[in-house]
């Protein structure tokens, strides 16, 4: 799972307008914290699906002169790569989750990992459907919300699928309610898991073309400390020794000590006012 959408900062007097171009798969409602209208942001939610047939220059197009754009987990990777093919276009990169990495054949090192390495397995055409496809859509959103919102990385052993790893004893964490799983259970019910599998999954191996990345936008990267993607080979080093400031050099990390991989779920308020904080330093 994974989000991306644009932030435009319009003038108004003394109010910003907060405007939430581009907002696809998880739920956008962490955002609209109190936390923005207390900070003079007008919040209004505008949702309009990218042609992800040429996600880049869709989401370029969208962009204005002074816009952020905001991803959370594989989110960030488009959000990185329109910020180095288009710098004119924005004027910041917020991710959650995940830092910048070029998609292509070693963006995630899953010969690293064992076979069972969730990556590796939905990668695979039909696995994830078929696995998925053993439970109704609710029991799916909850076992990828427990699982995920762990600090081990999800592993299925020789003969068992992701989904295996589920223990039904286990309840959701206490910021993700049971009214929260029925909303979002109600969109990929809409929706399937089709396009969730696909990007970034099936797509994080092409070749994206740019060979040199530079991000030169002001950036923004939160981590939760106890992220399970911390723990993909290379990862955590990558950031906390600063190798990822080589191709975006304006990038300022901030890690939330009880931050899961769904921070912004789990600690909405904090994570928005470090968002807030970083707008108000670049508008």
């Amino acid at each position: 799972m994974f989000q991306l959408f644009l932030i435009e900062i319009l003038e108004e007097n003394d109010t910003k307008i907060f405007v939430n171009d581009s907002g696809i798969n998880e739920c956008n409602a962490s955002f609209a914290d109190a936390s923005f209208a207390d900070a003079n942001y007008n919040y209004i939610r505008q949702f309009d699906q990218l042609d992800f047939s040429n996600p880049l220059l869709d989401l370029a197009k969208k962009t204005s002169a002074l816009a952020f754009i905001v991803g959370k987990d594989f989110g960030a990777m488009p959000a990185y790569l329109v910020a180095a093919v288009h710098p004119e276009r924005v004027t910041g990169v917020i991710t959650l989750g995940v830092p910048f990495i070029l998609p292509g054949t070693s963006a995630v090192q899953n010969h690293l990992l064992p076979e069972g390495f969730y990556i590796t397995r939905w990668q695979e055409p039909g696995r994830a459907e078929a696995d998925f496809g053993r439970f109704d859509v609710k029991t799916v959103i909850r076992n990828i919300y427990l699982l995920f919102s762990g600090s081990e990385v999800p592993v299925a052993a020789e003969g068992q699928e992701i989904m295996d790893l589920y223990d039904p004893s286990t309840p959701l964490p206490p910021w993700f309610s049971e009214e929260d799983l029925s909303v979002y259970a109600s969109l990929y019910e809409k929706s399937g898991f089709r396009f969730a599998l696909r990007v970034p999954y099936r797509s994080l191996t092409v070749d994206c073309g740019i060979t040199d990345p530079k991000v030169k936008a002001p950036s923004l990267l939160i981590m939760g400390e106890k992220d399970y993607v911390l723990k993909f080979p290379g990862m955590e080093d990558y950031i906390r020794s600063g190798a990822v400031k080589q191709i975006v050099p304006d990038l300022e990390i901030k890690f939330m000590p009880e931050g899961s991989h769904f921070v912004h779920e789990q600690l909405p308020k904090q994570v928005n006012e470090l968002i807030i904080t970083f707008l108000d330093k670049h508008i």
